[in-house]
């Protein structure tokens, strides 16, 4: 009885002081549940060894834990790239805007070409109405005539030392005046004459008979043999994007058709709506290649040679940070360990590991789903 009183009161003396102690409440709750934890841990602990030392005296008095059937992948080297993905679209790398040399334009006398007609260099396209510029022309040339007629005879005369010197110039100059009007007339009449100015596709003709004709995009021809892709990139890749850098552009359409090629422009510019900038990289000739065809434009921005990876579905976290479980030998059966990684970069269904396991760890890759460490496991059906 002395016992009891004596343990109540130690006892009661304890609680006294705990509560007579100040404090914050959180903290103190804290470091109980803190204290608890480490309690569980050491009870772990002794419990497996324990069960350890009860099943090496008597290994039938101990219940087997059933396996995990679980699917595991060795840890190999392997080369690991990643690229920056992009929504983009193929361009012409040559676009022309037909317009009329004269600087004025006109109206449409004739037209030599439609909408998807192939053009070279040069060909001519349009013809503008020129009947004026002929009516001057053909007073030019009379003009002409008649200056030059008033020189021979001068000549002559000067020849048989009548009239001037003074004479003979100035109807000199009157020839050399008029045919300068012919020519200028000439050259306003082959101003009418509209040209390409580079081989294509005219990609929109959008001029008809007896219209003015002022160049202002009624006729764009595109050269379809010399193709580009375009993308934004926004700004926080400025140092990893340049001129160079390697770019594959899938083509969705074409069964994700996929082209190797390298950046040749990048804009000197941050777009200040959308915080990017322009990049291109040309793009070999193919038939099926149409202008704003869209295009994913997979730019290379990181590779590590004999990379240590993992399927990204095998990645897990918890309060430590990120973890998988991988498959080890303890004894004769297969165990369930868990490994504290440090991850590197992430592309597709793979991400790189800098930390944490090493080369053919196997990995457990299905059935990991609430496997926990030292758990026995399988990879054979049972």
């Amino acid at each position: 009885m002395n016992k009891i009183f004596l343990s109540a009161l130690f006892t009661g003396t304890i609680l006294l002081m705990s509560c007579g102690q100040g404090g914050d409440p959180v903290t103190k709750k804290k470091a109980e549940l803190q204290s608890l934890k480490d309690q569980q841990v050491a009870l772990v602990t002794k419990i497996q060894k324990a069960e350890k030392e009860l099943a090496e005296i008597d290994p039938s008095s101990v219940k087997k834990e059933k396996e995990k059937l679980v699917a595991i992948q060795p840890v190999m080297p392997m080369d690991f790239t990643h690229y920056i993905e992009l929504q983009g679209k193929i361009d012409a790398l040559n676009i022309a805007y037909v317009t009329p040399r004269n600087g004025t334009g006109g109206q449409v006398k004739d037209i030599y070409v439609k909408q998807g007609d192939f053009v070279k260099k040069g060909q001519l396209l349009l013809k503008l109405d020129d009947a004026l510029l002929i009516q001057q022309l053909a007073t030019a040339k009379q003009q002409l005539s008649f200056a030059q007629d008033l020189y021979n005879r001068r000549k002559n005369l000067w020849a048989q030392q009548i009239g001037s010197e003074v004479e003979l110039v100035t109807s000199k100059n009157q020839v050399d005046q008029a045919q300068k009007q012919v020519d200028f007339v000439n050259k306003q009449i082959e101003l009418t004459n509209v040209y390409a100015d580079i081989n294509g596709i005219a990609d929109n003709v959008n001029i008809r008979l007896g219209e003015f004709f002022s160049g202002n995009n009624q006729i764009r021809l595109v050269n379809t043999n010399e193709l580009k892709a375009v993308a934004q990139v926004p700004e926080n890749y400025l140092g990893k994007v340049k001129v160079g850098s390697i770019v594959k552009v899938v083509i969705p359409e074409l069964n994700n058709k996929s082209i190797d090629t390298k950046i040749s422009v990048t804009g000197k510019t941050i777009d200040a709506t959308n915080r990017s900038f322009y990049v291109e990289a040309k793009l070999p000739y193919e038939k099926d290649f149409y202008p704003n065809q869209v295009a994913l434009i997979k730019i290379q921005d990181y590779t590590a040679s004999n990379a240590l990876t993992i399927p990204v579905n095998s990645l897990q976290n918890d309060e430590n940070g990120k973890y998988v479980m991988v498959a080890v030998k303890d004894g004769e059966r297969l165990i369930a360990s868990k490994k504290s990684i440090t991850i590197g970069m992430m592309y597709s269904d793979r991400v790189e590991v800098l930390k944490g396991v090493k080369q053919g760890d196997n990995v457990i890759t299905e059935g990991y789903q609430g496997l926990y460490d030292q758990q026995p496991i399988t990879t054979q059906i049972q």
